[in-house]
């Protein structure tokens, strides 16, 4: 049971959580952007929309890891219950009880850093500055930064595919997506004639292709790969039955 909920535990920590926060920090930045105190009038009415959409979609998604996280962690104490009488399994219990919890605190503390970072700027752009032109550049530029990294924060999954030859963390809906979402964000940032919004997609449009290469490459691996694979507990009656016969005992039985 302690090994499960160390793999487990394993698992959470390869699947990171920074790529939503980083889309979280990115959508609340360009949905304050496109409001009327930054922008003129309603000029960037798409981003409000999109990314206020974009901020509910990241919060369920940050929950859902928490809310996964401390299920382990339940289940975790329930195990420690049954167990008392075997000190091994106090100690692994423990032990992964307490990876969960620094996961769950280095969630917490980025995700704040980011409501934090988001909260100072957007106070800055609405008293420090009083004028649209002086607002859309200082938050831009901060977006700018902030889609930068967002762009490239799979490059995280990039290497951990790499590493294990496998796309089990890289759904191909969401690279497919996410490039489709920057070509189109490019195309509206080049005609609108606002850098702000189309800088950052220069970087997310190779980035997007990048991962569906790799993932189209790797996917056709493990699809070569797959009927290699031997199970020897699914396998074991056919070679029990498969023995090897003996030349002389068939030849005497035939006699």
């Amino acid at each position: 049971m302690a090994d499960k909920l160390r793999l487990a535990v394993g698992i959470m920590e390869d699947f990171s959580c920074v790529p939503y926060i980083i889309a979280l920090s990115n959508c609340l930045l360009y949905t304050w952007y496109g409001m009327p105190i930054v922008s003129n009038k309603w000029e960037n009415f798409p981003l409000v929309t999109i990314n206020g959409l974009g901020i509910l979609f990241e919060f369920s998604f940050i929950i859902i890891y928490f809310w996964c996280t401390t299920s382990k962690r339940k289940a975790s104490n329930t195990f420690q219950l049954v167990s008392l009488l075997s000190k091994l399994s106090v100690l692994l219990t423990f032990v992964t009880f307490h990876e969960i919890m620094v996961l769950q605190i280095k969630v917490a503390v980025t995700a704040m850093s980011v409501i934090v970072v988001f909260s100072v700027t957007a106070l800055i752009s609405a008293y420090a500055f009083h004028d649209h032109h002086h607002r859309k550049v200082f938050v831009g530029s901060v977006g700018l930064f902030v889609s930068t990294a967002m762009y490239g924060s799979p490059l995280v999954v990039v290497k951990l595919v790499i590493k294990t030859k496998s796309v089990e963390f890289m759904p191909f809906y969401l690279s497919f997506f996410s490039f489709l979402a920057s070509s189109f964000w490019l195309a509206y940032g080049l005609l609108s004639r606002d850098l702000f919004l189309a800088s950052p997609n220069l970087v997310g449009c190779p980035l997007g292709i990048l991962q569906l290469v790799l993932y189209c490459n790797y996917r056709k691996k493990g699809i070569i790969e797959e009927p290699m694979k031997w199970d020897p507990e699914k396998n074991d009656d056919k070679t029990e039955q498969l023995q090897p016969v003996d030349d002389d005992s068939t030849i005497n039985g035939k006699s």
